[in-house]
Formats: C-alpha cells, structure tokens, sequence
C-alpha cells in the first residue's frame, strides 16, 4: 500500500472550506438515517446512474473502498462493475458497522467466507493509507460539514493511481421548497449544498489531479404534500445553522402541507428537483514543494521513479 502523501493533507487552503450549518444537527441527521432499514430510494438510483460513468475508467482496482456503504446503496452495481475487485465498505457509524458486519457473516461452510475476495468492512472514518485502488463515496458529501477535510482523508485513503469517484447533492437542490419557506417569512430548509465548481477547487486542494465535475437534475413527484416531507425526512433533515430553534407545532405543519400541495401540477403531483453533482479525480504521485534543501521520503522517490516522474 502506498504512504501518504505529507505534502498533499498539509497545504493550506484558500477558502473557508466549512459550510454554515448546525453540526450538531447535521451528525443527528447521520446516526438517524445510518439506523434505517433500508437506505434512501434516491441513493440507489444515483448509485445507478454513477455506475454508468465507469466507463471512463480503464483502472480495473483490486480494492474499491465503498465510503459510507449501507447509505450509498452501491455495493451491487459495484459488484457488477468489479467482479474481481474486493469490496470494502467503511462505515463510521459504530452501530451501523455492527449492524452490517453481521449481515455479511458467512457459514464457515461456504466457499465466499474463504475467497480471498471476500467483501469486508472497515470502521471509522481513517482507513489505512492506500487502501484501495478506487475509492466511491455516493450521496455522502452533503452530510459534511466540512467537504475538503473528509476529500484529504479520501485522498489519503486511495493507493497511487487510484481513482475518486462520488456524488452529492448540488445548490440546485430543493428551490420550490426554499420558495415556500421564503414566501412564508420563515428561516431556510436546509442547509446550503456546494457548488460543483467549488467542489473542484476543493478536490485540487486537497491533493487530486484531473478532477472533472458534471450535474444533472432530477425532478421527483408525490400524490401529496405529506407523501414529499415523510421521503425528504427519509433523505436528511434541516442542519442549517438559521433554522428555526424549537419544535414545529401541527398547526405550522398544515401551513407547510397547504403551500406545498398549493404549487401542485394539473395533474394534481407536487414534485421536487434534486441536483446531483457527481466528481471524479486521481490521487497523483507525491510531488515534495520545491526549496533550497528538500527531503523527500525513501518511499516517495520509489512511487515517483516507478511513475516515470523527477521530484518537482
């Protein structure tokens, strides 16, 4: 595996790299939906469409890491796309890591408990440097407070070489909700979502190369205003640092049931749109800065000699 790239998790960035939001409420929001049965339908369905960018790929990994696995809702289109390729997912969420540990416990009589393949999973948010060669992460960005410290710990979590690949929600998210907020004088619904392009800057400053940003917006419908608030709580909830302070009475609920179902379409569905920014880039070899006396690591002037590259 290889070692980390000391130059890369320590360049300072430019910008305030954290978003405005209640962290508190954005971890509660984490261990809520970490405890669902299932995860979101609109994950599976952007898992879907990710693995259709694979293509692009001509990197066959040996290890994908699977960043946030149970609510990325991807290790089968990842099984399709890498049969070879041994799964590991990562799941910080202590009860969440027990949960799905047990369900991939195999009898000791079958032959995928003995496969050098075998899936695994990893706790906690740092795994070993290096430790896959493609590393996905669906959906989860948006649950960050800070997107450019969790994009370091990806950067260090990916061999040489390796390939970043994610998805998260974009700033184009939610506005026919944040306009009946608006119109109504209340504070906003949710906490402010990245820019794609920011998102890049973000991936360069953490220490990857190429990366390449691309959206699209997809718009979901509902028979009622009560069908779209029971999924949208199944999606998150509101960790915007301006929101309002105390629990919501059932009179307020109708209030925002009727704005909603008021900007129904002729056919009688309220729907919403969803942008899903997706990113990919590679972690480069180490490339130590430049000065009248540099030291470079042992190990980094292998990776450096094997990639065919001169120190910097």
């Amino acid at each position: 595996m290889a070692e980390p790239d000391p130059s890369a998790a320590n360049v300072p960035s430019s910008r305030n790299a954290r978003r405005p939001v209640a962290e508190p409420a954005l971890a509660h929001q984490r261990r809520r939906l970490n405890r669902a049965e299932a995860p979101p339908w609109l994950h599976g369905e952007v898992a879907r469409r990710m693995a259709e960018r694979l293509s692009v790929v001509r990197l066959q990994p040996k290890r994908v890491l699977d960043w946030g696995a149970f609510l990325g809702a991807s290790q089968a289109v990842l099984g399709q796309a890498y049969p070879k390729a041994q799964w590991l997912g990562l799941e910080s969420d202590t009860e969440r890591h027990r949960v799905s540990a047990a369900a991939l416990q195999q009898p000791w009589w079958s032959p995928r408990r003995w496969a050098g393949a075998a899936p695994a999973l990893v706790e906690g948010d740092a795994p070993a440097p290096g430790a896959a060669e493609l590393l996905w992460a669906n959906m989860h960005l948006h649950l960050e407070a800070d997107p450019q410290a969790l994009m370091r710990r990806w950067q260090q979590a990916l061999a040489v070489d390796g390939f970043l690949m994610f998805s998260t929600l974009g700033p184009g998210s939610l506005s026919g909700l944040a306009a009946v907020y608006a119109e109504a004088g209340w504070p906003p619904p949710f906490a402010p979502f990245v820019d794609m392009h920011d998102l890049g800057d973000m991936l360069i400053e953490a220490g990857f190369a190429d990366p390449v940003m691309d959206q699209e917006i997809l718009t979901l419908t509902w028979a009622s205003a009560d069908a779209l608030l029971a999924e949208l709580r199944g999606l998150g909830g509101n960790a915007d640092a301006r929101r309002h302070p105390g629990l919501r009475t059932p009179r307020w609920r109708e209030r925002l049931a009727a704005a909603i179902n008021a900007r129904a379409g002729a056919d009688g569905r309220v729907s919403l749109a969803f942008e899903i920014v997706y990113g990919h880039a590679f972690r480069p070899p180490p490339r130590p800065r430049v000065a009248a006396e540099t030291a470079v690591a042992l190990e980094d002037l292998r990776t450096m000699a094997r990639a065919g590259r001169k120190p910097a």
